[in-house]
């Protein structure tokens, strides 16, 4: 149940379709009505959800996550021991060159993906937090296999922003409030454009707005692409991006 003070997901829906980033504001428009046809935010469709997804540059989970759903079980197969890994990887691949940094996601997908994981741990941690902003992108981490630790660490590798791991968990609860400074950290990470989590959550960035350099969006997608591998193969990674950066 969401609190009176947090939109619902139709609305929170339309503000990413409403965002600057959108691919096709034709599409948008489309989206829009059909949005409005939804009596009970129930039946808002898989489809629906991912043609969103596509029209503003987010993963589908993360979608999810802003229609409040939970997220699929087929998702959550984390080995925490990539975890703590995850930090040290993104510090090498941020040094790579493009091709360098594609070599290594080429390389990171062929190799084999966990079948299950902490699902049921995931659950039991973030059902503590309230429905907001803060907890909305601290899930998105989540999936992404990063707690508290390691989505400082990452947060501070991508966008300069040094955060402490009670800090993170401070913005699950809502007992910290986003700012522009937290969002531009986010979309690094998230490797969502800055202007639709400025839409999604209306916190204005104005001049302090930071477009995502090539290297932070080809790092964000790395970071998805390792979601699901055992630490052993997180760190085969780290080890190769050193290498390849001449270390």
């Amino acid at each position: 149940m969401q609190s009176a003070a947090y939109p619902e997901a139709k609305e929170l829906l339309s503000r990413l379709l409403r965002s600057q980033s959108v691919i096709s504001p034709q599409e948008s428009r489309r989206l829009m009505e059909e949005l409005s046809l939804v009596s009970d935010e129930e039946l808002l469709t898989d489809s629906l959800l991912s043609r969103i997804a596509r029209q503003v540059g987010m993963r589908i989970v993360d979608v999810y996550l802003v229609a409040g759903r939970a997220a699929p079980l087929d998702e959550l197969p984390f080995d925490k021991g990539s975890e703590r890994e995850l930090p040290r990887l993104v510090m090498h691949a941020l040094r790579l060159s493009s091709l360098d940094r594609q070599r290594l996601r080429n390389f990171s997908l062929t190799l084999p993906r966990l079948q299950s994981g902490i699902s049921i741990e995931w659950h039991r941690l973030y059902a503590q937090y309230p429905p907001g902003f803060g907890s909305l992108l601290v899930q998105m981490l989540a999936v992404r296999n990063m707690g508290w630790s390691s989505g400082a660490k990452v947060i501070y590798r991508m966008s300069g922003i040094y955060l402490s791991p009670a800090t993170i968990g401070a913005i699950g609860r809502g007992v910290k409030d986003l700012d522009p400074e937290l969002l531009n950290g986010f979309a690094a990470v998230l490797g969502v454009p800055i202007d639709v989590l400025e839409s999604l959550t209306d916190i204005p960035c104005g001049a302090r707005r930071q477009p995502l350099s090539e290297e932070i969006t080809d790092t964000a997608s790395l970071i998805w692409d390792v979601r699901h591998l055992a630490a052993e193969h997180v760190r085969s990674l780290s080890q190769l991006a050193n290498r390849m950066n001449g270390s």
